[in-house]
């Protein structure tokens, strides 16, 4: 058994810790040839090895591979090529998957996004809370403002459901502790499902919709299944749109679906927004009918004169839910496990 790893910094621009993680834990099973290229350096993978004849599984990374490189690679058994780190394949890359099929080597892909898994729910989870509590906002303005602190109700007199001491969240919208709120989640994958669970041991009611998750799926979230999308939202304090952008989940969450929301709604976008009807979404918070709590938009970046920028009922992040270095390794790590074993 030999092993290497190629990598460009074009992949480490995607997942700055991957391949160094990846290094380390074949480390631990024998030695391991590791080339770090130049930014200019746009060679293929075949020129980089120092004795490509000897390595038997293979990690390329940001680089090229040609048929010419498969040649190269007379004792290759297994390999993982991902040349950009998202997966979007080249030009020449079915020749080159032809090339390594007739020599019978393995090509092992992700067979899921699970790897930010963890890291976007929790970041879910984040948003929820902090839009519930109205973190962010008050944090902004208290740098500038003593307003913040001063909590006398309008007109110096106490109001039943208004602002009192202490009492900072805005009661236009669900606000407060998660505790006994309806959550909704649109999906119960990857990341749906975690978030679920963690509404759950929190002391939320949840429900989910996703016709294709499996039993068990819900059961893990601890969230009842409803097996109807219209039916779902209707009676939702946070909304939950949860599933990853595809050719059939594209608008998969409707006008009609967000317009069926109850006033004061959260609605929480943590994955793709390309999954709602964004603009029915945005008539709606702008209305100052729901709140937002979004790390993913429209249209990104998000321009500086947006209007959802800044509001009292929206909190935003720039779509950086899914990137900590615990979600770079574990991209590693659900490779590497499909390597077979060296002993």
């Amino acid at each position: 058994m030999h092993s290497a790893i190629l990598v460009h910094p074009r992949f480490d621009a995607i997942w700055p810790f991957s391949a160094d993680h990846a290094r380390r834990l074949w480390a631990e099973e024998g030695p391991v040839d590791f080339v770090r290229v130049a930014p200019d350096d746009n060679r293929a993978a075949g020129v980089l090895a120092a004795a490509p004849e000897k390595i038997t599984r293979l990690l390329v990374l940001g680089l090229a591979l040609t048929p010419d490189c498969v040649g190269r690679f007379t004792g290759l058994k297994e390999l993982v090529w991902s040349e950009d780190g998202y997966g979007q394949p080249s030009a020449g890359r079915e020749a080159v998957l032809a090339a390594l099929a007739a020599r019978g080597v393995r090509v092992i892909r992700h067979t899921s996004e699970g790897f930010w898994g963890q890291s976007v729910s929790e970041f879910g989870l984040a948003l929820t809370l902090a839009a519930l509590r109205r973190i962010p906002q008050t944090h902004r303005a208290m740098i500038t403002d003593h307003g913040p602190w001063d909590y006398t109700p309008s007109g110096g007199m106490g109001q039943p459901g208004g602002r009192g001491q202490q009492y900072g969240d805005d009661s236009r919208f669900t606000n407060g502790t998660l505790e006994g709120k309806r959550v909704r989640i649109v999906g119960a994958g990857n990341i749906a499902s975690r978030y679920a669970s963690f509404c759950r041991m929190l002391g939320a009611d949840v429900a989910a919709w996703d016709p294709f998750a499996s039993e068990p799926a819900f059961h893990r979230a601890g969230a009842r299944r409803e097996h109807f999308l219209e039916r779902l939202g209707r009676d939702a304090e946070i909304y939950v749109p949860m599933v990853p952008l595809t050719d059939k989940t594209r608008g998969l969450v409707t006008a009609a679906h967000i317009d069926a929301l109850p006033r004061g709604a959260l609605v929480v976008l943590v994955t793709r927004a390309g999954i709602c009807d964004m603009a029915a979404l945005r008539r709606r918070v702008l209305a100052d009918e729901l709140a937002l709590a979004a790390d993913v938009f429209d249209v990104e970046p998000v321009p500086l004169n947006d209007p959802l920028l800044g509001r009292d009922n929206v909190v935003h992040t720039p779509h950086n839910a899914g990137r900590t270095r615990q979600a770079g390794e574990r991209w590693a790590e659900m490779l590497l496990a499909q390597f077979a074993p060296t002993a």
